[in-house]
């Protein structure tokens, strides 16, 4: 399947029995995989298939932000369209043009195009109906962002899609006349977590190849890569066989293949290439040759998606505490002196992150919730639902505020996270440093370990209800639903393959074998 296709939203009977009344809902964390893109490099060009699609009407009116005096208070946008220049037959310059002759609203590779758009907003606008119309979660009226966590990767396609998002779940129309501009978080590649970076991240990519490598074994000499060949050779370099280290790569060809069945007639290959038979093989094949690796090594998990759900799990302790830690500080929230701080907000109710499917996939994977799954659509998402029980009890755990977070014993207000890490402090807050965050559940005193109770986890991936195998033991899951993990087993989940130091482990163990020694099932404490 190329695209989500989306349910319908849930009936009142289904949020009934989604969202319990004994259940208070805390904090959303939402991964989205950006919309429908371009291809990320032209391939099959002998089928007819155009490099260049006229799928991207962004390009008729890109906006760049200009310095227009010495004064950096005032600031201009620059307007403009842009056209892509290429090489001529006789290699000199040409403009670009799409199957009918068409030189705006070209797309580059791998671009996020209108149908995209289109699809990401959609999405936006579901959540929006969900978290705002249906539960009441999130208001309908926001004066600023200090609530939401904003985040893509350097990818231009995750953060445009992310930001369509937030146009549909938040509207001009649902947003005060003064709304300050939202902050986005970005990471540069080197520090990037929010996808499998094995690009900056040695150890994993010798990880990655050595279980793709495994892949190809299994799969090059089988009746199913025959078939593929049966079909497909005849557009391949030289007439080659498909494999899956084949040029290009299977999973390269079932990128041109989704790209292509998500767009117009224009960027179609031929009908061999759409054999539902084929797709099958191809999506079976490139879910194991990618993501095997999380489902059996400790290891591949913690190198390729480990941090990421540190942090997401560490955002889950950090709304518990109300200490800034889920994200509150960095988007400029209370006390945070980032130009924002006008909403008033004492914590993060939302976190909306554009990523791609090799994250969710990853995700799921490393949590044991991706068995039998197909390679993520365009526009997929999981949702991170933290919940509270809402039960008399509970008031015996202190609910600390965001002021007490950030105020000393003296009682003057603390240094800001962002502050500590750019030289106005040398140490972090006495709060920030004795929080939950990533600490093991090993390492947490009686106390912390008293704070999570209460507390759940849900994850729904395209509006479908995921289990967490670990989360079905007798005490990690709310009474009668094992779906509903208790905060603590989520986290000891969690714990086993969050990195103390990722960059170190990225440099560490080069040399080591790539398979562990038994299979370290994935989804248990």
């Amino acid at each position: 399947m190329t695209t989500h296709q989306p349910r319908k939203p849930y009936t009142p009977e289904e949020l009934a029995q989604l969202y319990p009344k004994d259940l208070e809902l805390q904090l959303v964390q939402i991964l989205l995989r950006h919309g429908e893109r371009s291809p990320v490099s032209p391939r099959f060009q002998n089928t007819g298939l155009r490099p260049y699609w006229p799928y991207c009407n962004a390009a008729r009116q890109l906006t760049s932000v200009i310095m227009g005096t010495t004064d950096w208070s005032k600031w201009d946008q620059l307007k403009y369209r842009r056209r892509l220049e290429t090489f001529g037959l006789d290699d000199g310059p040409i403009i670009a043009a799409g199957p009918n002759g068409e030189f705006d609203a070209v797309c580059q590779p791998g671009e996020l195009t209108d149908k995209g758009r289109e699809t990401t907003l959609a999405l936006g606008k579901r959540l929006r109906h969900l978290y705002v119309d249906q539960l009441n979660f999130m208001p309908k009226l926001i004066a600023a962002s200090d609530m939401i966590y904003l985040r893509a990767t350097p990818i231009p396609r995750a953060l445009e899609s992310v930001q369509q998002a937030f146009w549909g779940f938040y509207p001009p129309s649902a947003r005060t006349a003064d709304f300050p501009a939202p902050t986005i978080i970005t990471r540069t590649p080197a520090d990037e977590t929010l996808f499998p970076n094995d690009g900056n991240c040695r150890r994993f990519a010798h990880l990655s190849r050595a279980f793709a490598q495994r892949t190809a074994e299994r799969w090059n000499d089988t009746e199913d890569m025959e078939y593929l060949s049966k079909l497909l050779s005849k557009w391949m370099p030289g007439n080659a066989k498909v494999a899956v280290n084949s040029h290009p790569r299977l999973s390269g060809v079932m990128d041109t293949i989704n790209s292509t069945d998500a767009h117009g007639p224009e960027t179609k290959l031929p009908t061999e290439f759409y054999d539902p038979k084929a797709r099958e093989i191809i999506d079976k094949i490139s879910v194991e040759e990618w993501y095997s690796g999380y489902r059996e090594s400790k290891e591949y998990r913690m190198l390729g998606i480990g941090a990421l759900m540190g942090d997401i799990t560490s955002r889950m302790t950090g709304s518990v505490e109300r200490d800034g830690g889920d994200g509150l500080i960095e988007v400029g929230g209370e006390d945070g002196d980032l130009g924002h701080g006008r909403g008033g907000e004492t914590d993060i109710k939302l976190a909306l992150s554009g990523c791609h499917d090799t994250t969710l996939a990853a995700v799921l994977t490393s949590l044991g919730a991706f068995d039998g799954e197909k390679w993520p659509p365009f526009t997929s998402h999981i949702a991170f639902e933290l919940f509270r029980k809402r039960q008399a009890e509970l008031a015996t755990v202190p609910v600390k505020t965001s002021s007490d977070a950030f105020t000393k014993q003296n009682g003057t207000k603390s240094q800001s996270w962002w502050a500590s890490l750019f030289g106005s402090a040398k140490t972090l807050p006495e709060s920030q440093s004795e929080a939950i965050a990533r600490k093991p559940m090993a390492e947490l005193t009686d106390k912390q370990k008293n704070e999570l109770k209460g507390y759940y986890v849900r994850l729904r991936y395209n509006d479908k209800i995921m289990q967490v195998p670990g989360c079905k033991v007798d005490g990690k899951h709310l009474e009668g639903d094992t779906t509903f993990c208790t905060l603590e087993a989520f986290k000891s989940i969690v714990d086993k393959y969050t990195p103390k130091n990722w960059k170190y482990a990225c440099a560490s163990n080069v040399d080591e074998p790539s398979f562990p020694e038994k299979t370290e099932t994935a989804g248990y404490e």
